[in-house]
């Protein structure tokens, strides 16, 4: 909403919700109460022909039931994993039940802006990546197409700000529990594996298996994932910096930085931004890939806008020019 809030083409006509309906959007998130927009009201209350687009951040398993009772001609943009993954198999064991739209399966687009541009200007439903997937693809997919890296030896190492568990209340994201300190968690299981794998494998034409471990640092907002990656035949670092260079030459967001300069969270802060640094292993045949984005923007709702724009002929950037905010 802050996003939109300043789009052209946006007017917030609709603002659903479950536990706050009823309520003021002032009161459940005051930082937006100089919006002049309606009341929060449940999906039931929605007059659904004033709709064009709706934006889902419902929890992962519920969305799908939902989205199955919305008028066909409303393009939606999820933000939640019901519709990411291709396979229904892969969905059951990775988010605990069946499918409840397979149906809506086979026509939805993964919304990874850079990688699907074409597919999502024309989609009706877009699932827009999780978090660690968009950091991580970003930073390796071109390298996979290309086959410079082995995709059967990738070890990511991958962080992000508390804001990343969302906004109820955990006892792993209380100030006390997480501030100060830094722990894994999801080690070998958490559920973004599925999405990196997926993608990578399509990229490689072969499955794909990675070694994902996320960590939760005490921060607010950001996310860095370090990938280490084996290099084919005469490959050289140089050659993996050239073909993300040249992989994202037409797309405003994504950054190679520099050689020698190290990406981080506080770079890219606050906006829809991911910057990318290649660096050379002290191991023999080994690289370094690291890649920085804002997990509530690019991780989150400055990609979904992104999408928006792309699927209504929009420039891709409007309303997502500002820059990181720093300090």
């Amino acid at each position: 909403m802050r996003l939109a809030a300043r789009h052209p083409n946006i007017k917030i006509t609709a603002l659903i919700a479950k536990g706050h309906a009823g309520q003021m959007l002032a009161q459940v998130f005051p930082h937006l109460s100089s919006l002049d927009v309606p009341s929060l009201v449940t999906s039931d209350e929605v007059d659904w022909d004033e709709v064009d687009v709706a934006f889902c951040g419902l929890p992962h398993g519920t969305a799908h039931a939902e989205i199955a009772k919305l008028p066909s001609r409303v393009k939606v943009i999820d933000m939640s994993a019901d519709f990411r993954l291709r396979d229904l198999g892969t969905y059951a064991e990775w988010y605990g039940g069946d499918h409840g739209a397979p149906e809506l399966l086979e026509g939805a687009v993964y919304g990874l802006t850079e990688l699907y541009r074409d597919q999502i200007a024309s989609a009706r439903l877009v699932a827009c990546p999780g978090c660690y997937p968009t950091a991580v693809l970003l930073a390796l997919l071109p390298l996979v197409k290309d086959e410079l890296i082995l995709p059967e030896d990738i070890i990511i190492d991958a962080k992000s700000g508390v804001s990343g568990a969302g906004r109820s209340l955990k006892q792993n994201i209380l100030f006390s529990e997480a501030g100060e300190g830094l722990s894994p968690y999801g080690i070998g299981s958490h559920r973004h594996v599925p999405e990196i794998e997926q993608e990578l494998g399509e990229a490689a034409g072969q499955p794909v298996i990675v070694n994902f471990t996320p960590h939760l640092v005490p921060m607010t907002r950001g996310e860095l994932c370090t990938s280490y990656v084996r290099l084919t035949g005469k490959t050289t670092v140089a050659d993996l910096r050239a073909a993300l260079t040249s992989g994202y030459a037409d797309s405003p967001f994504v950054r190679v930085v520099e050689e020698g300069v190290i990406p981080a969270t506080q770079h890219v802060r606050g906006s829809n931004y991911c910057h990318i640094g290649v660096f050379a292993d002290r191991i023999p045949g080994r690289g370094i890939v690291v890649s920085a984005i804002d997990n509530l923007v690019k991780g989150s709702a400055g990609q979904a806008l992104q999408n928006f724009n792309l699927m209504h002929g929009l420039d891709e950037t409007t309303a997502l020019e500002q820059l990181p905010l720093f300090p």
